[in-house]
């Protein structure tokens, strides 16, 4: 498919009317589709850790609180109405066994910080693929607002 965008790590894409948007590797990173079904509005971001807390803030799109108000701002840039757009979310997976590290869950600390953003954001969460241990893949159709999460040993997810 041609008019496939692919997010990075610690990247958003957006595209609107048509078009898939991809992102892989989604490990204890979390995907975060956000979604204007009336435009046809549609975004991707892969954030890595749950909060900003890097001075200067060079790269928005690495965190959960400062990934999710920077895409919003952009959809909103757009046309986009805060009251129509939608979330879906995957990844959050504890990666590695020893969740006592330095940072103990990133996953679950990613999970959680992404949740209570979206709802300070007040943006409606309507599905999630979140935990577990196995690393997944996001699609995102922007003109059916449908998610497809593919991982290894398990059937495709529509989210």
């Amino acid at each position: 498919m041609s008019d496939k965008l692919v997010i990075g790590i610690a990247d958003m894409k957006m595209t609107q009317g048509e078009g898939m948007l991809v992102t892989y590797a989604l490990g204890s990173c979390i995907g975060i589709c956000l979604h204007d079904p009336k435009l046809k509005l549609g975004a991707l971001v892969h954030i890595m850790l749950p909060l900003n807390m890097e001075t200067g803030r060079k790269n928005p799109m690495k965190y959960a609180d400062t990934g999710i108000r920077e895409t919003i701002k952009q959809m909103e840039a757009k046309g986009a109405s805060r009251s129509r757009i939608t979330a879906k979310i995957a990844g959050g997976a504890m990666m590695f066994k020893d969740g006592s590290g330095s940072l103990g869950n990133i996953g679950q600390r990613n999970i959680e910080s992404v949740r209570v953003n979206l709802k300070k954001e007040g943006i409606r969460l309507l599905k999630e693929d979140v935990g577990g241990t196995v690393a997944r893949t996001l699609l995102f159709d922007v003109n059916s607002g449908l998610g497809c999460v593919r991982s290894y040993g398990r059937q495709e997810l529509i989210i």
